[in-house]
């Protein structure tokens, strides 16, 4: 019986993508077959699907690196047919045949049960983003980070991991500082949690002091280059900052002084190697008292055929909060 599924290929050496139909037996190994009912899609799936990013380690392959939905075969006891799952990173959609697919066949190591109290639909509202916002904040806390310590900044304020990191440290009491580059957001950012919202323009980031103003207890950063460097300069004593992504440059160029001079930390937040158990309990936790309040006002919804659409928003700066892609309808 055929599927439909997005898969992404090389020709004349270039990246297209395009929808085809396949069956279970094109699929990749793995002891876990799932009705897939809900996929998501994040920065990294808008580089893999348009080659705009090297991601893809193997040509073709189902494009979508979240996928949420039901087993349908098990080879492992830990997974039975009817039992409500979701696998995010690893290999998936890079290396192995992702979540843009009706039906995905994954290793049994890769795939997380439900979360009591999580829909599928609420887990591709995290995906991939939601749960390294969710990391971020766990490996935070666990380096000291309370309320109490002061403000805590994110910068890429207005995406997907941006968005569920303002949400989840506002519910657990912080005082949240968003800054972004579009004037036109203030609204939605104090809506989701955030106190204070900064303007990225109003930094001067060609002047940044090894030590300036000690202003920030906790940080979020989504861009890497000058914005984390400007970071860590005005971290206060003890401070955590934890580096999640690089949209605006894999460059860091900053000094030793705010390290070993205010014991700031810095904590490298690694979605895709996460192991099992610290994975199974940071979605716990997002399923629980990290729960976000405004899921849907930070998510659209959009059915499968229309996937294509939607990725030169991620690639231009222009996607807002999360995107969940309707596989099953």
């Amino acid at each position: 019986m055929s599927f439909k599924a997005y898969q992404i290929h090389q020709e004349d050496g270039k990246v297209v993508s395009r929808f085809v139909d396949m069956s279970e037996d094109q699929l990749d190994p793995g002891e876990v077959t799932i009705r897939v009912a809900y996929s998501s899609v994040n920065y990294k799936d808008a580089l893999a699907a348009t080659g705009t990013g090297k991601i893809i380690r193997r040509f073709p392959c189902i494009g979508g690196i979240d996928l949420a939905g039901t087993v349908t075969a098990s080879l492992d006891p830990r997974f039975a047919k009817g039992d409500a799952v979701l696998a995010t990173s690893y290999d998936i959609g890079v290396a192995h045949h992702g979540g843009y697919a009706e039906v995905a066949r994954i290793p049994a190591d890769w795939v997380v049960r439900l979360p009591k109290g999580m829909t599928l639909k609420e887990a591709m509202t995290f995906g991939t983003a939601g749960f390294t916002a969710g990391l971020a904040v766990v490996r935070m806390e666990a380096n000291g980070l309370t309320p109490d310590n002061g403000p805590v900044i994110v910068s890429g304020a207005t995406g997907g991991v941006g968005s569920v990191a303002i949400e989840v440290l506002s519910k657990l009491g912080y005082h949240v500082v968003a800054l972004t580059g579009k004037e036109t957001e203030f609204d939605y950012l104090t809506s989701i949690g955030a106190q204070e919202v900064m303007l990225r323009q109003s930094l001067d980031l060609t002047k940044i002091k090894p030590l300036d103003k000690s202003l920030w207890a906790g940080a979020v950063d989504n861009l890497g280059g000058e914005v984390l460097a400007w970071m860590a300069s005005t971290m206060q004593i003890g401070g955590t900052l934890a580096s999640i992504g690089l949209a605006a440059s894999h460059t860091l160029n900053t000094t030793v002084m705010p390290f070993i001079l205010r014991g700031v930390s810095l904590l490298g937040i690694d979605s895709v190697n996460c192991p099992m158990p610290q994975r199974a309990e940071v979605w716990r936790r997002l399923a629980s008292d990290m729960r976000p309040t405004h899921l849907e006002q930070m998510t659209r919804t959009i059915p499968f055929d229309q996937l294509p659409s939607v990725f030169d928003d991620f690639i231009k700066s222009r996607a807002r909060g999360r995107t969940v892609v309707d596989i099953a309808s």
